[in-house]
């Protein structure tokens, strides 16, 4: 059975970039209580503004925080837990950085780890004591499907996501026991600011398809309604995932096949 998600207090990381903005809309029209974290102080406070005019929308919170560090961490958990706590929490917030590893700076490899892994990783833990009060929580962290593929030009962001989806798969296991659900979601591709200029020229020679924010947005709420806890978006990606699971060999060949192409365009 869907869980109505109505009234229930949604925490949001990353709420102000493309993926966030239109998943905060649809959870606003849902009728949830949201509490909106970005760093970006400007563009959240708009879109705050925005989603209060959406007919039906709960409370909208905004919380400008920069989760890479431990005090803004438990400052943000203190101040929901002040709310009355949280029920769903959404690990959205990432970086990407398209170059090849060798060019990549040890800062730009330690802050990618910093964002994509460890700050939601650390999230959690803040926030497990109060959602363990809780009939029934949910965390949902969102990867992505180039964590089970591993794509050249994209190591350190590969293994950040890799690391996520570990940590969605154990966790859930560990909290098994609980009113806690983890969920992991791996989406492709998608039109954003994090893909720069550099990153569409290259999915346009390689013929890779571009999901819209709109639609990634429509399948995170899908799956936090449906109680699912694994997706994998777009095709043939997700077929990818499988086959380098099994026959990591052909996958490899596949991209190899590319790797000229793939380095001009990371190295230009």
């Amino acid at each position: 059975m869907d869980m109505d998600i109505k009234g229930k207090r949604i925490l949001l990381t990353g709420a102000s970039g493309g993926i966030g903005s239109a998943l905060s809309r649809k959870l606003a029209a849902t009728g949830a209580d949201l509490v909106l974290c970005s760093h970006q102080s400007g563009s959240l406070e708009k879109l705050a503004v925005d989603l209060r005019t959406i007919a039906g929308a709960g409370t909208i919170i905004t919380e400008v925080a920069n989760l890479s560090l431990a005090e803004e961490r438990r400052r943000l958990s203190a101040n929901c837990e002040a709310l009355g706590g949280i029920d769903i929490l959404i690990n959205l917030a990432g970086v990407l950085d398209f170059n090849l590893f060798e060019n990549q700076t040890p800062e730009v490899i330690e802050r990618t780890i910093a964002v994509n892994l460890l700050a939601p990783m650390l999230l959690c833990r803040e926030f497990l004591p109060q959602m363990k009060g809780r009939e029934a929580a949910t965390i949902l962290n969102v990867g992505s499907i180039f964590a089970s593929i591993g794509h050249p030009g994209f190591v350190a962001y590969c293994a950040s996501k890799a690391g996520i989806k570990s940590f969605s798969e154990s966790l859930g296991r560990e909290l098994a026991d609980t009113g806690i659900r983890v969920s992991y979601i791996a989406p492709r591709a998608t039109a954003t600011a994090l893909n720069t200029d550099r990153i569409n020229a290259m999915n346009k020679q390689l013929g890779n398809k571009i999901d819209t924010p709109d639609y990634v947005a429509q399948q995170i709420l899908k799956q936090l309604v449906s109680g699912q806890t694994l997706s994998y978006l777009g095709w043939p990606e997700k077929l990818f995932v499988r086959i380098n699971a099994l026959l990591p060999a052909v996958v490899h060949k596949a991209l190899v096949k590319n790797l000229g192409l793939i380095k001009q365009f990371a190295s230009s």
